[in-house]
């Protein structure tokens, strides 16, 4: 059990039938990542978990990874995780493990079958003498309207970004019942706290009232300009939403209006920010390499513009389905 929440981790038996289970030595883990499952057999390359689910349901999956050197070794092994039949990722936790921490992936999918399947693969990329493993897993199911404009029966949203502007601390479970993760995010910008707060349910994806506690913002007349998700992404597809509201107290005569471009391009034109919050998004964006959001106020408005939070998924295609009797 997780402290504080109502939230329960259960033993991952039920699940697969294969592989060897493991506890770290290390006295200062969290409990999750003190124990972890991994695959020595060189007579299989794909090793899988399979969950119940329900047929046509949205779910986001959660694999956490944590290496603690369980094989003896100082550098953890590269393999790839596959879900549903479909390659999902490489999963190379070098970097961060390297920086003491755990690394976690995730993907929202809808489920095509009354089984889902979640593997982790060797590759070309597994050294010989190397194991996959796994932490943990996390399969959530999320609301019929959350992300609806994606066609999950030919493609599934591989989170890239989940941030909270201005915030300085993660938001997740409880004030996330969905358990996403949305990290904090700041620049040079200035932070601003807002006056009211939203209601999530009036947004179709359902982003915690939390993250529109914070935001970054501009003075009057000037652009605001982020260089935001961190890091350069691969030349494909995004799905991209970005969140927004008015953090002044509600007035008839103040405005705040502003239009979004994404790398140069136009992304939304004279967007009307109200108290009440509003979303915008693209549910197929390209993006490649640096991402620089840009928001320009119009001439008349009586607000600089400002940014609350952001989600930012690469679009997976689906490829072959796993065979039911595999």
């Amino acid at each position: 059990s997780i402290p504080d929440t109502s939230l329960s981790y259960i033993p991952d038996d039920g699940f697969i039938n294969v592989g060897n289970k493991t506890t770290l030595e290390s006295n200062d883990l969290l409990p999750i990542l003190s124990t972890l499952r991994y695959f020595p057999q060189k007579s299989a390359r794909k090793f899988c978990y399979t969950f119940q689910v329900i047929r046509g349901g949205k779910y986001l999956v959660r694999t956490i990874y944590f290496y603690g050197g369980f094989d003896g070794g100082k550098q953890p092994p590269v393999f790839d995780q596959i879900i549903g039949g479909t390659k999902w990722s490489v999963v190379n936790t070098t970097e961060d493990y390297a920086n003491g921490m755990s690394s976690y992936y995730e993907i929202i999918i809808g489920a095509h079958a009354k089984t889902l399947s979640v593997c982790v693969a060797r590759s070309n990329q597994t050294a010989e003498n190397s194991s996959p493993f796994i932490s943990a897993i996390e399969v959530l199911s999320l609301e019929d309207s959350m992300y609806n404009s994606t066609d999950f029966r030919t493609e599934a949203l591989v989170a890239v970004a989940r941030s909270a502007f201005g915030n300085e601390d993660s938001i997740s479970f409880p004030d996330d019942p969905y358990y996403r993760l949305w990290q904090p995010f700041t620049d040079k910008n200035e932070v601003v706290s807002t006056q009211t707060s939203v209601s999530s349910s009036d947004f179709w994806n359902k982003p915690p009232e939390k993250a529109f506690s914070k935001a970054i913002a501009a003075g009057v007349g000037k652009k605001l300009e982020i260089q935001w998700p961190s890091g350069s992404l691969q030349s494909t597809r995004y799905y991209v939403s970005l969140y927004f509201q008015d953090n002044r107290a509600a007035s008839a005569n103040s405005w705040r209006v502003f239009s979004v471009a994404v790398n140069g391009k136009t992304f939304y034109n004279n967007l009307n920010v109200s108290t009440g919050g509003v979303t915008i998004y693209s549910a197929e964006w390209p993006l490649s390499g640096p991402t620089k959001i840009t928001l320009t106020p119009d001439a008349k408005s009586s607000a600089g513009p400002l940014i609350n939070a952001g989600e930012v998924y690469q679009i997976l295609p689906f490829g072959r389905r796993t065979l039911a009797k595999d």
